[in-house]
């Protein structure tokens, strides 16, 4: 349950903070700024504990939220960096692009797959009609002795939907200057996956008016017009349009 008990400021700018740096590839400090020109006062080390913080809750509400998998999977692991050490970033996406899961691990052989596979299993609640990976043998390892009726698909280019969804991953990587250690890729990566699938909204297959209101919902705190906060009521959209709103003190 998320509770903003003894937080100086209103839950719409807390999360509306949260929001912008797991969005954008900005830094705590470009967030500072961007609430200083309108008019809020608060230090990024503030906003770098909102989102350690509060990340990790989004992201479970996030997921309780959603609305389902598709039934292909396609897999993928990339090299990662994490304080001189090689780790490797296991990702799996369905057909329409929806980020079914991320997972860091220290090796990538036939326990780490299927310690992955499980994680699937359980995120999606069945096993799903075929899955797409590259030839790496862990794979097979798993596919055998945890999901065996599955169709298992290993050809040539048919995982770039898994290795393009990478790349957005990759742009933060290279921002943040790699990560600092491997909770807070985790946490980070699990809450930047999450909100990534609030926009992946299929641009190209639905009308304007229809995007722009599935944009609209995807916004911070998007489905409620307003919170009340004692005697005060803090309009979520005054942020976001650049209306002045004062310290809560």
């Amino acid at each position: 349950m998320i509770t903003y008990k003894r937080h100086r400021f209103p839950p719409a700018i807390i999360s509306y903070a949260v929001w912008l740096y797991h969005r954008f590839n900005l830094s705590h400090r470009d967030i500072e700024d961007l609430l200083a020109e309108r008019g809020i006062a608060v230090s990024y080390e503030a906003i770098r504990l909102w989102c350690a913080k509060f990340g990790p809750e989004f992201t479970k509400r996030l997921r309780r939220n959603h609305r389902g998998y598709g039934d292909t999977f396609y897999i993928d692991e990339v090299f990662v960096k994490n304080q001189g050490k090689q780790h490797y970033l296991w990702r799996a996406v369905d057909q329409d692009g929806e980020v079914v899961d991320v997972f860091l691990q220290s090796r990538r052989d036939g326990n780490a797959a299927k310690r992955f596979f499980k994680r699937l299993i359980r995120v999606r609640g069945s096993e799903p009609r075929r899955i797409v990976t590259d030839k790496l043998r862990s794979y097979g390892v798993a596919h055998r002795e945890l999901m065996p009726d599955v169709v298992h698909d290993t050809a040539q280019y048919a995982n770039n939907r898994a290795e393009l969804s990478h790349q957005p991953t990759r742009v933060r990587e290279r921002g943040m200057r790699r990560f600092k250690s491997v909770c807070q890729a985790r946490s980070f990566l699990s809450t930047h996956a999450a909100v990534h699938n609030l926009f992946n909204l299929g641009r190209h297959l639905i009308s304007a008016n229809h995007y722009q209101f599935f944009r609209a919902r995807s916004l911070p705190l998007g489905y409620s017009g307003h919170l009340r906060l004692g005697k005060k009521q803090w309009l979520c959209r005054s942020i976001i349009s650049g209306d002045s709103v004062g310290r809560n003190t």
